[in-house]
């Protein structure tokens, strides 16, 4: 973001360690972390209350739901796809075989 290396960070530690001394300089480091962490913080905040107001979660949930649907279409597409082609040497479907001759009745029931 800033492009910063490490020479120029030392340069700025030198710097502020004569300006400040050794005496307030760990204090020093320690208000400015406290006010970057509260920085986060607020920054957290505000675009969870954004995310909010502009309704992204319901945006996240629609457009995975639509990406379920297009699955779920592809995947029945290629089953209808597979049931209509049958592979070589396998019958059309299944048969049924029906034997023409009645079967015999049974002389106890007449």
């Amino acid at each position: 973001m800033f492009d910063i290396g490490f020479l120029e960070l030392l340069v700025i530690a030198l710097i502020t360690l004569i300006v400040m001394g050794p005496e307030r300089l760990p204090e020093a480091v320690r208000t400015l972390s406290l006010w970057i962490g509260r920085l986060k913080q607020q920054f957290a905040a505000a675009r969870r209350e954004l995310e909010k107001e502009v309704g992204m979660d319901e945006v996240r949930h629609q457009l995975h739901n639509e990406q379920i649907m297009r699955d779920l279409g592809d995947a029945k597409a290629e089953l209808e796809s597979s049931l209509q082609t049958p592979a070589s040497g396998e019958p059309d479907g299944p048969k049924a075989s029906i034997d023409p001759t009645p079967a015999p009745r049974d002389s106890k029931n007449d």
